[in-house]
């Protein structure tokens, strides 16, 4: 490949195209149906992958075949078939939903309004990861451009990632025989130590979601009349999930959350964390006093990609403070998001949960924990040409060799796709770098780390057509 000429092509291309259509696609709130129930009829879904679709038809080769596929009742999938100049089957992966707003943007930012400064695309959405499906297709065309063999690809954006995936096995199974058997996996929806190099993804925490409901009266009453006769329902609450946690270290009590750490991952654990320093703690922004669990780094890096966590994100049953009267509450729900080990059964696990939390409730409250599991994603190893084109790549388009380290977050399809193709080969990287913030205010997609991804995977699919030929 001439580096020099792909990154023109590359650099033009997102210059001229890609980021002023990111900027249209920052400010439509087609929100993840989890989020917006009333996705179709707002139709905000079918404005976002209208417009990626638009944008795939004037810049594919003019022998793709393109199609937005819908389901009765289910999120569209947009599918982007590329024929290929040499054997083999590659499929690539994104989507196109959006979490929430979120508050606490910074005054001239905003989840719908994109900003562009400092090399950076403020605005919800764009790095999370929007910006995969005009990256994957601009890959492909820098070996056309070239006339570089590649392998069939098979690009596939679903719109309904940030909700769990619900809709995409009916998807998958409908499209089976589209789908094929693809030998290497593409996906750019992961996250970056740095915007210094290129990262691979060697695992991502699966998931459980849930609502834990406590009620403890049928209505409100004076807190001087009831306090020390009826227990309140946020402190019933606290007691139900020191079962589950111990809120002193973390550590997740019940057994099925917990899984044993491969030593190959604690030792890419330590190299990252030689290699990340302080970064791997310091990109949160922590208020005045505040720091990490532990000063380990390499702890850390295993605390967010290998160990259990539990986080509560929403809350029902509270007033605001203005509207806090002197009243003992009827009840309490919270969100509860719990994140599981690679190798952990995501539905074992929530059975165990769930039956810890809902057994002997404290003085017979009426409790209830309802939610749902999504088990997470180990790599397999990777093949040496791989784990060679991956270097390559990196060193060619950052200077820099490749680094690997598991991910905290969840990505269902790579499950579902690590199930159906255990030989495949997976190449599961992104631009979620420091500061990026998904799914929090002031997201941001770092586009010169997007450009150089671009280049990357270009390189990639380059070596793996090369070695059938």
């Amino acid at each position: 490949m001439d580096t020099s000429r792909a990154r023109k092509l590359i650099e033009d291309v997102w210059e001229s195209s890609i980021i002023p259509t990111l900027v249209e696609y920052v400010r439509i709130p087609n929100k993840s149906p989890a989020f917006d129930a009333q996705w179709a009829e707002h139709g905000y879904m079918d404005e976002a992958i209208t417009l990626a679709e638009n944008w795939v038809r004037e810049h594919a080769p003019s022998d793709a075949a393109i199609e937005v596929v819908r389901l009765p009742g289910r999120t569209p999938v947009l599918l982007i078939d590329v024929p290929g100049t040499a054997p083999g089957n590659v499929l690539l992966y994104g989507h196109l939903d959006k979490q929430p707003e979120m508050v606490g943007w910074d005054e001239d930012l905003g989840p719908w309004d994109p900003v562009l400064r400092d090399g950076k695309l403020y605005g919800r959405g764009g790095a999370d990861d929007g910006y995969a499906v005009f990256a994957s297709l601009t890959a492909i065309n820098v070996l056309r451009d070239q006339e570089i063999p590649h392998a069939r690809a098979l690009i596939l954006i679903e719109t309904c990632e940030e909700s769990g995936s619900f809709d995409l096995p009916y998807y998958i199974d409908h499209l089976t025989e589209k789908i094929g058997t693809p030998e290497l996996v593409i996906c750019l929806d992961s996250g970056a130590g740095n915007y210094e190099q290129l990262w691979m993804t060697t695992s991502l925490r699966g998931m459980i979601g849930g609502t834990l409901k406590v009620d403890v009266l049928k209505e409100g009453v004076h807190s001087g009349d009831a306090s020390g006769v009826v227990a309140s329902s946020f402190r019933v609450a606290r007691e139900l999930l020191d079962r589950i946690e111990d809120s002193t270290t973390g550590v997740m009590h019940i057994a099925a959350c917990n899984a044993e750490i491969p030593e190959q991952r604690v030792e890419q654990a330590k190299a990252a964390a030689e290699c990340l320093g302080g970064v791997i703690s310091d990109r949160f922004p922590w208020v005045e006093g505040m720091g990490p669990v532990t000063q380990d780094r390499a702890e850390l890096v295993l605390n967010r990609t290998w160990r259990p966590t539990l986080s509560v994100t929403g809350v029902a049953g509270l007033p605001s403070l203005q509207d806090a009267g002197s009243v003992l509450r009827p009840g309490t729900s919270l969100k509860l998001s719990f994140r599981l080990p690679p190798t952990v059964d995501a539905n074992v696990a929530y059975t165990a949960v769930k039956e810890e939390l809902e057994r002997e409730s404290p003085y017979g409250a009426q409790v209830s924990f309802e939610g749902s599991g999504e088990s997470g994603w180990h790599a397999p190893i990777l093949s040496p040409w791989l784990a060679d084109a991956l270097d390559g790549a990196s060193m060619s388009w950052f200077g820099r060799p490749s680094m690997q380290m598991g991910e905290g977050g969840t990505i269902p399809f790579m499950g579902m796709l690590g199930d159906k193709f255990p030989e495949a080969q997976f190449v599961i990287t992104g631009v979620l770098g420091p500061g990026s913030n998904a799914h929090g205010p002031n997201e941001f997609l770092h586009l010169g780390m997007a450009k150089n991804l671009t280049g990357c995977m270009a390189h990639v699919m380059a070596i793996h057509a090369k070695r059938s030929l």
